[in-house]
């Protein structure tokens, strides 16, 4: 995230409204049995909403934006364009807890292309809001569809969900994977397959994540 960017979303908010969310987070710090007023938390409130203003930044950005310049000089290219291993920080809208992962991100263009660092932004737009790992799936395929206007796009995201791994079922090794596609990989086994096989998808992501 830019400066230009968390600068913008601090100013989305009045001061009324940062005053508030400090106070819930002081809240926050005595129903879970803490003092606020105690040395180590006195700074904790003006940390968390500086930290929340960042995690959910995307709220305050529009796709729409990142996607409207496009290249047409591409000498007919009509084959794959694909990003694989993005980084995905979002948090789960049920818990308000951490899932990481990877995304990958495909799409074959019909006479047009976007600047490979926008599809990364859009990932990243989608992921800084609250969110379910299937929504964020098909935001990120809609949001190309609906603006590229491809012959076809797949989105397959891998995350870790905190909220399964720390809390509740306990399984801090178990994967999620969901996947969104459109057009010809919907349509056509073959490209299907190729975007499977490029990817690897049967390899799980790094255990380090």
């Amino acid at each position: 995230m830019t400066t230009h960017d968390l600068s913008a979303a601090r100013g989305a908010h009045s001061e009324h409204d940062s005053a508030d969310a400090h106070e819930c987070v002081r809240t926050i710090l005595r129903f879970i049995g803490e003092d606020p007023e105690r040395e180590g938390l006195i700074d904790t409130p003006s940390r968390v909403v500086r930290a929340w203003q960042e995690h959910f930044s995307g709220y305050h950005q529009d796709p729409a934006t990142v996607l409207n310049r496009t290249f047409t000089e591409i000498e007919g290219y009509d084959q794959m364009v694909l990003l694989t291993g993005l980084d995905i920080h979002s948090h789960c809208e049920h818990h308000m807890v951490p899932f990481v992962g990877r995304a990958h991100v495909a799409y074959i263009p019909d006479g047009k292309v976007v600047g490979l660092s926008k599809l990364a932004k859009v990932v990243e737009i989608y992921s800084k809001r609250l969110q379910v790992q299937e929504k964020l799936t098909a935001q990120v395929a809609n949001a190309i569809q609906t603006h590229l206007q491809p012959l076809g796009v797949a989105v397959v995201v891998q995350a870790r969900h905190f909220c399964m791994c720390y809390r509740g079922v306990h399984q801090p090794h178990a994967w999620t994977t969901t996947s969104k596609l459109t057009g010809i990989f919907l349509e056509d086994n073959a490209t299907r397959s190729e975007f499977l096989r490029l990817i690897d998808i049967g390899q799980a992501p790094a255990a380090g994540l």
